[in-house]
């Protein structure tokens, strides 16, 4: 799937906040503009994904400049597949998603990050929580909007 999920649109539109908060309290920059533009449509018509294909050029772009922020991978250097599991202990990933990390788009990338984080079964969101932190930061977390 080539989407983006409503809940990186929120966290990308946080981090804009953070970044260029309004002049007046009113006015939004025209990142945050561009990306909530595309999450009130999607609030509007009770979507979940954002098609990359049909989404506006300026808020795509705010999106990617967003992404940039964020840790590139889950790895935490502790890779079961390579074991020959189906899906890595320590970050939760599936082999498949493993071995086509690097040709996975940004959206691809985010939506394995979803659905590993909301499952949170991998060791990187319990037994080495502190090694997937000291290696990489956090995602922003959506749910300031």
């Amino acid at each position: 799937m080539n989407a983006i999920h409503i809940t990186d649109i929120e966290a990308a539109i946080n981090h804009w906040r953070r970044v260029t908060p309004s002049p007046d309290g009113v006015s939004l920059p025209p990142e945050t503009r561009a990306l909530a533009e595309v999450y009130a449509l999607m609030a509007w018509y009770h979507q979940d994904w954002a098609d990359v294909k049909t989404m506006p050029p300026k808020a795509y772009a705010a999106w990617l400049a967003w992404y940039d922020t964020t840790p590139d991978t889950p790895c935490i250097a502790i890779c079961s597949t390579s074991q020959g599991d189906a899906h890595c202990k320590g970050c939760g990933r599936s082999f498949d998603e493993v071995q086509h990390w690097p040709a996975m788009s940004p959206a691809q990338k985010r939506s394995t990050w979803r659905r590993i984080t909301l499952e949170g079964q991998a060791w990187r969101f319990n037994r080495y929580a502190e090694r997937a932190v000291s290696s990489t930061s956090a995602p922003d977390t959506p749910h300031e909007v």
